[in-house]
């Protein structure tokens, strides 16, 4: 059943697209362009390249928490 309900679908999408193109005048524009040369350069940047220093050496600031398990389990008991 589904696809009789695309089938038809297409079919009234495609009959509703067509119908206003028959019904132009038959005025057509048309746009005639000439040949134009585009010329130019590879534009690069002019300049030194810039040296960026390296960020120091830091400890991390993120701490394992090795007594998690327990004092989670520590919250638990008191419920």
């Amino acid at each position: 059943m589904n696809k009789i309900r695309m089938w038809s679908m297409v079919v009234f999408l495609g009959a509703s697209f067509a119908v206003p193109a028959a019904a132009q005048d038959g005025d057509a524009t048309t746009y005639d362009f000439d040949d134009d040369l585009v010329a130019g350069d590879l534009v690069r940047p002019d300049g030194e390249l810039l040296n960026v220093r390296r960020r120091g050496r830091r400890a991390s600031l993120i701490r394992v928490r090795e007594h998690f398990i327990p004092e989670m389990l520590k919250s638990v008991e008191d419920l």
